[in-house]
């Protein structure tokens, strides 16, 4: 036996440390490229200075679970945006690194390879390479700086190497950070909803869910011939909404705390206007407006019922919901329409391994 150990241990030893058989071989530039899965949806205007590959989008998907770049480690970007939440929390408002609310309910993350107009409720990202980076540096969210968090990402292996399969070079810079985060977002698409399935012709809505169809894609009807709930002016298309910003009669004048697209654009026929959400996957993103403040659907239904109030910028569309009685939803109609909105829940996009933590 202990001849054997000898004869054994030299060469297993040997091997181990054998230079031309190396563990970890080093990091190269990939440029493969990443194929979007876009299914029936459109073909998507990308922007040309950052074509997806399959190395930024894994850098991307790094950084977006990646707790090292907030001020203390305890928060990445998939704290606010979580997959079982159709990527986004269930709060009124999240919670950041120093414990303190944030300011506005955090939007879902899905679909933004086809989005318009500006991100974040009020649009002041214009791409969403700018809408990654902001919530780093937002105190009130993981309160650290670029030069902080680009020092980290540089000292560890794991990210310069990836850098080098994505850019080509382990150089960390926040555009770089930025264009990774961007693309790993693209590649989030949701589009396999039973909504999808019944666009394809793979299976039928119940009585209840067409009832809510018709509704939803109604306009209202002032001479009461034909019931409508005017939902699709807003939340039409593909992704289920229009991407504008439009002010939806949440509140009189006097009771907006909230200036929405009017502080960034600085018009006054902007207060109170806020991005319209894709309503994909929403019966699991509530709570519900810019502010959280309806927690379910029901709820949300009631407002555009009876619920709109009139201001000096509230939306033309809502004409009908200001009137005496406004829509006049049956308590039916209101379950309908709930069972409409539960079938763009897209089981698939919650699940899928791709968006995942990679760690």
């Amino acid at each position: 036996m202990k001849k054997l150990l000898l004869l054994l241990f030299p060469a297993i030893t040997f091997f181990a440390c054998d230079p031309k058989d190396p563990i970890d071989p080093p990091a190269t530039y990939d440029p493969t490229p990443f194929t979007l899965d876009v299914g029936y949806f459109p073909t998507p205007d990308l922007p040309a200075d950052n074509k997806l590959t399959v190395a930024g989008v894994q850098l991307g998907r790094m950084l977006f679970y990646e707790k090292m770049l907030s001020k203390d480690g305890s928060q990445s970007c998939a704290d606010c945006h979580q997959q079982k939440d159709g990527f986004s929390d269930m709060r009124q408002f999240s919670i950041g690194v120093e414990g303190l609310p944030g300011k506005r309910q955090a939007m879902p993350v899905m679909n933004l390879a086809w989005h318009l107009n500006g991100l974040f409720w009020d649009g002041r990202a214009p791409q969403v390479r700018d809408q990654a980076l902001k919530p780093i540096q937002d105190p009130l969210e993981m309160n650290e700086t670029l030069p902080n968090a680009v020092a980290k990402l540089s000292g560890d292996k794991r990210y310069t190497d990836q850098f080098i399969r994505a850019f080509g070079d382990a150089t960390v810079t926040p555009d770089r950070m930025s264009l990774a985060m961007e693309q790993f977002m693209f590649s989030m698409v949701s589009n396999n909803a039973k909504w999808d399935k019944f666009k394809r012709g793979e299976t039928t809505l119940t009585e209840s869910e067409e009832r809510g169809r018709v509704l939803f894609f109604t306009e209202f009807d002032p001479f009461g011939t034909e019931r409508g709930a005017e939902c699709f002016h807003c939340h039409a298309g593909f992704n289920f909404t229009n991407d504008e910003f439009m002010n939806n009669g949440l509140d009189a004048d006097a009771d907006q705390k909230d200036e929405g697209r009017r502080k960034v654009t600085s018009d006054p026929l902007d207060q109170a206007k806020f991005k319209v959400p894709s309503l994909r996957n929403i019966a699991l993103t509530g709570p519900y407006m810019h502010d959280g403040r309806f927690a379910t659907l029901e709820e949300v239904i009631d407002h555009y019922n009876t619920g709109v109030r009139s201001s000096a910028t509230v939306d033309e569309l809502m004409q009908y919901n200001l009137q005496p009685g406004g829509l006049q939803l049956t308590a039916q109609d209101k379950v309908d329409l709930v069972a409409f909105l539960k079938t763009l829940t897209d089981e698939t996009f919650l699940t899928n391994a791709a968006y995942k933590s990679p760690f």
